[in-house]
């Protein structure tokens, strides 16, 4: 686990936050309805910080082993540019991804939970779990949300980046005046 302090120097170079889905922006749970169709729930407050970093030109993306028609929806809902489901080698995805936004690994976060998460975790330059995440992703993590998957937990990890990075006052200062 990292510092306070040492976490807020991480965040202040994220120009790419990646996450997962299930168990991250969804609580984890699949509900299967007698058609096949799957139903998961996101939390709007996780949208509204994704939607702040864009305007900060803080990219967004998911890369998710499960393909899931809900989520291609509530990607273009939120206007995430780079998603890739259906995904086994997170790594490599990752490391496409890198090249092709020209990015170094420092300036990447990552949000997961389970084991399948922790090649890229290992790999980025700030990696984030929920509370409710495996043992082991819990113990590479350098921040540990307090907010659960699928209850704001990554709001806050897009408050931590825009905080860090100089534009969350601005981003608050309309709804206060």
């Amino acid at each position: 686990m990292m510092s306070a302090t040492a976490r807020l120097q991480a965040a202040k170079q994220i120009r790419l936050f990646i996450m997962d889905v299930d168990g991250v922006l969804t609580d984890g749970r699949i509900f299967i309805r007698d058609n096949g169709e799957e139903i998961k729930a996101f939390h709007t407050l996780d949208g509204h910080g994704l939607k702040m970093l864009h305007r900060h030109g803080i990219q967004t993306a998911i890369i998710t082993g499960r393909d899931a028609p809900s989520v291609g929806i509530r990607v273009q809902q939120l206007g995430i540019k780079h998603y890739f489901k259906g995904i086994s080698d997170k790594r490599s995805c990752y490391q496409q991804l890198l090249e092709q936004l020209q990015l170094s690994e420092q300036q990447c976060a990552y949000i997961g939970d389970d084991v399948v998460d922790l090649p890229v975790m290992k790999h980025c330059g700030l990696a984030v779990a929920v509370p409710n995440a495996h043992a082991l992703v819990l113990q590479h993590a350098d921040y540990v949300t307090e907010a659960a998957g699928g209850a704001g937990a990554v709001r806050e990890v897009c408050d931590l980046l825009l905080d860090a990075q100089g534009f969350m006052a601005a981003e608050m200062a309309e709804y206060l005046a």
